[in-house]
């Protein structure tokens, strides 16, 4: 039976999807961009976050609790391919996607929840 050290480094060594997602409310139309390192999980998490209220984004926390869970759809914008080479940096490769698919959505105000840089929420 392995060890948990030899479990922990056999997690480290899988690879999860990564990319770019949207959370989308069927109901008005808006949507919250976002990108992770695993698109396996983070479903899980953002689902997690607003049902116990405590997501980050007030808006989409609100309209989550006015709106109900069925009316939100979680979809996988982009997958980006793992680089093996060690010079390239995968987290900033998925984030420099996420921040072109969130210029090219453009998801302000009552097209999305995103905030522009530099606003707060």
């Amino acid at each position: 039976m392995p060890t948990k050290k030899e479990i922990k480094e056999q997690y480290k060594r899988m690879k999860f999807p990564m990319g770019v997602f949207q959370i989308k409310n069927i109901s008005n139309g808006k949507i919250f961009i976002g990108s992770s390192m695993n698109l396996d999980a983070i479903w899980n998490r953002h689902k997690f976050q607003l049902t116990m209220g405590g997501h980050a984004n007030k808006e989409l926390q609100e309209d989550w609790k006015k709106f109900g869970e069925e009316n939100f759809a979680f979809e996988i914008l982009e997958v980006l391919k793992e680089s093996e080479d060690p010079a390239i940096d995968n987290k900033k490769e998925v984030e420099i996607l996420e921040e072109m698919i969130i210029e090219k959505l453009q998801p302000f105000d009552e097209k999305g929840y995103n905030k522009r840089k530099g606003v707060r929420s």
